[in-house]
């Protein structure tokens, strides 16, 4: 799924490869989105032919950039979106999918984040784990450190598949 998603955003984006670093903006873009994160930044450098650490990198800062936001002012922006009816049902919605995660979780604590947000499945990875600490109202420095533990640990996982075995693949 993730790899169908890269392959749609890099054609929707694709405009933007004939600018110097257009690539690497698409990258940095995909990386930064929910669902696609990291994950789908690294498949889609590696479909863009770009180098490996360089989209890393780019696929690090772009993934982590979201953390501390959700960390320390998701709670408060639900919070107020609850307050009126229409976005009630979406928060509620949002927050019953992420606590439906949370057993992953709870059970190692900080370890079970870190885990949570670098093992590259379906429906984890940083956005929901951050959303996941910050409804269970965990430490916010020590939610940050184990969610970016948790990103190199998707990123080298990913740096796998997408420079190994998908370029294999493609090549």
């Amino acid at each position: 799924m993730a790899e169908q998603l890269a392959e749609f955003m890099v054609g929707l984006f694709g405009g933007l490869s004939s600018f110097k670093f257009g690539k690497e903006l698409i990258v940095f873009i995909i990386s930064l989105m929910p669902i696609l994160e990291l994950r789908g930044g690294l498949i889609a450098a590696a479909l863009l032919g770009l180098k490996g650490l360089p989209s890393f990198i780019i696929c690090f800062i772009g993934n982590i950039i979201p953390i501390p936001f959700i960390l320390w002012f998701i709670t408060p922006i639900f919070d107020r979106m609850k307050k009126t009816k229409k976005l009630k049902k979406l928060v509620d919605k949002l927050e019953k999918k992420a606590m439906s995660k949370k057993e992953q979780i709870e059970k190692l604590q900080y370890w079970g984040l870190m885990l949570f947000v670098g093992i590259p499945l379906p429906g984890t990875g940083a956005w929901t784990g951050a959303l996941i600490a910050s409804l269970l109202d965990m430490n916010k420095k020590k939610a940050l450190l184990f969610s970016i533990l948790g990103v190199i640990m998707a990123g080298i996982i990913m740096m796998i598949f997408s420079y190994g075995l998908l370029d294999n693949i493609i090549h």
